[in-house]
């Protein structure tokens, strides 16, 4: 049962996995004493017991698999650093005043581009500013009164800072060339071996899907949806298994954001301007796309919450979409359907752990050599010869079950729905599986 829990929590049972993260962080779901830890905080907090109330909040916001938050104290102040992806939030609390900052990049030379540009993001700001400090660090600042100063402002006064900095640095770097990364120093390179396997994937992936839209009998003006869902596809599930930092993963949000903008734009037209994206991907050096994948800790999710039943909903509109592929014979194209339910819901979401599960072993499943370049076993399909291995598909699938079922007693996974012949048919069957799912929680 080992690849579940190495990605996503603890168990007692032996794995050789690697330590490879994937997707986009959430925090959605936290271990229920982490919210004992909030209420106690709320509760002290109220009871003017404030370095106590904001030593049981940092608790909270601790991930114990990320190593993300420090807190010490210095006197009678508590202090505190508070890591999201590339950047260091640091901050302290006194007997008066809450204050923390994140720098965002440097700037060795003042211009009034940069400059505008701050006070127009300021305007977007709720709780913190931009600002220079007296070294030209561009630096995002949140202070308030104590007293005004509750968990819950400070929560998302941190989060508005965390996230808008970690965004922000690898937008305005990339515009601004006067402005330089600051505080990296935490940041942790993967091994050369990952980034090659990672490099390798995504210019094989690019290509394939290209090589599809250019040699299919499709008429990709006129099967402009289609040829949409495969490139959507792709963004997907590059930024899901390669998980990126910096400018690739401002071209996948970009990306995203193309087709889901309301500008009277044709499909086809979106399908050209998103080509040209990925085109610049790989053009880049494999240096360039090295140098932006690396570990990083997180504190804050960007994604929002959603149960298994907005996930059904997803899997009922979608996947009668590749039926015609399907009945046509263009099997590559009907495979983006799926790939696009998973990509899409893990892109845009956090759902709950069983169900985040299953859609990474739809990757594991589709995605074999990439998985076993990178160290995992077993392989659950063989390209070669295009047999799904169903006895280590069922183990693995018995294994979840298991796992989850003191949380999730109803769940039973229908192993004999899953259909063999193919790639095309196991995969709309696999989600078919997961529609039929019983995701009622103990008690309920």
């Amino acid at each position: 049962m080992g690849f579940f829990d190495k990605i996503f929590g603890n168990t007692q049972v032996e794995t050789d996995d690697p330590d490879i993260r994937f997707g986009r962080y959430s925090d959605a779901y936290k271990p229920e004493y982490k919210y004992d830890e909030w209420d106690k905080s709320m509760d002290l907090f109220e009871e003017g017991k404030y370095i106590e109330s904001f030593q049981n909040f940092f608790e909270y916001l601790t991930d114990e698999t990320q190593h993300n938050v420090k807190t010490w104290m210095e006197g009678e102040d508590l202090h505190f650093e508070v890591l999201q992806g590339s950047k260091l939030i640091k901050g302290s609390i006194g007997k008066e005043m809450i204050k923390a900052e994140a720098k965002v990049a440097h700037a060795e030379e003042l211009s009034i581009g940069f400059l505008r540009r701050m006070m127009e993001l300021n305007f977007s700001l709720k709780y913190s500013r931009f600002a220079l400090d007296e070294d030209d660090n561009l630096t995002l600042i949140f202070d308030s009164y104590l007293l005004d100063g509750s968990p819950y402002k400070m929560y998302y006064a941190l989060k508005e800072i965390a996230v808008s900095a970690d965004k922000q640095d690898d937008l305005l770097i990339g515009e601004f060339e006067k402005l330089q990364p600051i505080n990296t120093g935490h940041l942790v390179t993967i091994p050369e071996e990952q980034q090659d396997v990672k490099v390798g994937f995504i210019r094989r992936r690019i290509r394939q899907v290209f090589d599809e839209i250019d040699s299919s009998k499709l008429n990709s003006e006129q099967y402009s949806g289609g040829v949409g869902y495969l490139l959507l596809d792709l963004a997907y599930r590059i930024d899901y298994l390669v998980r990126p930092e910096g400018a690739l993963t401002e071209a996948l949000e970009r990306i995203h954001r193309v087709y889901f903008t309301h500008d009277n734009k044709s499909s086809a037209e979106k399908n050209r301007t998103v080509r040209k994206e990925f085109e610049k991907i790989l053009e880049r050096s494999d240096d360039a796309l090295k140098a932006e994948m690396y570990m990083v800790s997180s504190s804050f999710g960007i994604t929002s919450p959603s149960s298994h039943e907005q996930l059904v909903a997803f899997i009922d509109s979608e996947l009668k979409n590749m039926e015609w592929y399907i009945e046509n014979r263009h099997f590559q194209m009907a495979l983006a359907f799926p790939g696009y339910v998973a990509g899409y819901g893990l892109f845009n979401y956090a759902f709950q752990p069983p169900t985040k599960e299953l859609l990474h072993m739809y990757y594991r499943i589709t995605e074999p050599e990439y998985f076993k370049a990178l160290g995992y076993a077993p392989m659950y399909y063989y390209p070669e010869s295009g047999e799904l291995d169903k006895r280590a598909i069922a183990k693995s699938l018995v294994a979840w079950r298991d796992k989850h079922k003191a949380k999730f007693p109803k769940l039973k996974p229908d192993i004999k729905s899953l259909q063999l012949e193919n790639m095309t048919v196991f995969t709309k069957s696999f989600f078919k599986m997961i529609r039929g799912l019983d995701m009622t929680k103990a008690g309920r």
